[in-house]
């Protein structure tokens, strides 16, 4: 079953432009951008988020995030201090919340060399305010965004590169305060969460399996390894991509390299309701990572002039 579609905005970043695309329930093929945000001079785009009523961009770079009007006019910023030279190795990161109340911010501090361990920090996303602020014991080099689409709660996956990666939640506790939960696991990439809110999908850090965990304890709900589909685990892998198709199917990337060292993908279905397998779907994507399951039933790729293309499977 096919859940209704919802309105989303997603942003992709071209020719120095923020260009903001919104997933209309009727919008298929090419989407063209709805707004476009020119962000600072000099401000070089690592991450932004774009409410539904396009009036504004919230975007992070190596050393500030930032709220422009869509005029262009300064909303807010906030400098991450001490200034950081370091030009790789880190990406902060941003998403709004479902309300569009507030703005959660990762800072990879640790490999900016500020001295100090990385931060989640949660701005209001009106006036910039900072009110709520989590030290991290990680190292990371960047980290994904996931708002639950029922609860609100935000997770936050951190990848450390070969040290792993820590998943933490955040929720608004009861006298307003958000709260913050890490989940006792370093070896495990957060994919995508149901669109029912129920469930959360990983990937192994060392890509030998994919897991199906319940919201919010993490709860593991079944494991599939490599071998459940049909492979070698010695030749082949779980992919760091995917997610949910609908709220009872996911779709599972499996990879591997041919005799001549070129690697492949495919997508294989799955029934999250019951762990068993259905199939393989084929998708047109260039590489696993552009593929984006919006949990209704349809996909986003990336098309040829830099735009998404939403797909949706055969009659």
């Amino acid at each position: 079953m096919i859940s209704a579609p919802v309105s989303k905005v997603l942003t992709r970043h071209r020719d120095g432009r923020i260009h903001a695309y919104v997933v209309d329930p009727g919008a298929r093929g090419e989407l063209e951008p709805a707004a476009v945000f020119r962000p600072r001079a000099g401000d070089e785009v690592e991450a932004s988020v774009v409410p539904r009523d396009l009036e504004r961009v919230v975007y992070t770079t190596l050393n500030a995030v930032v709220c422009l009007t869509r005029a262009g006019d300064l909303m807010w910023a906030t400098d991450f201090a001490p200034h950081s030279d370091v030009r790789h190795g880190h990406r902060p990161g941003c998403a709004l919340s479902l309300d569009g109340r507030t703005v959660w911010v990762y800072r990879p501090d640790a490999m900016a060399g500020r001295g100090g361990g990385d931060q989640w920090v949660v701005h209001d996303a009106d006036s910039g305010e900072v009110l709520a602020r989590r030290d991290l014991e990680t190292v990371g080099r960047g980290a994904g965004h996931h708002v639950h689409p029922v609860d609100g709660s935000v997770y936050l996956d951190i990848g450390e590169g070969q040290d792993g990666s820590v998943i933490l939640r955040g929720t608004a506790g009861a006298d307003g305060e958000p709260e913050f939960v890490t989940y006792p696991w370093w070896d495990r990439c957060l994919i995508d969460l149901a669109p029912s809110g129920q469930q959360f999908m990983t990937v192994d850090h060392g890509q030998a399996d994919v897991a199906f965990h319940s919201h919010p304890t993490g709860e593991v709900l079944f494991t599939l390894p490599v071998e459940a589909f049909g492979y070698d685990p010695q030749e082949c892998f779980v992919g760091w991509s995917g997610g949910y198709l609908t709220a009872n199917t996911a779709v599972v990337t499996l990879g591997g390299e041919t005799p001549d060292e070129e690697v492949w993908f495919r997508h294989h279905l799955v029934d999250v309701r019951t762990g068993t397998l259905g199939g393989e779907i084929t998708l047109e994507v260039t590489n696993p990572y552009e593929l984006v399951p919006l949990g209704d039933g349809s996909w986003l790729t990336d098309g040829p002039d830099g735009h998404p293309v939403r797909w949706f499977p055969a009659p």
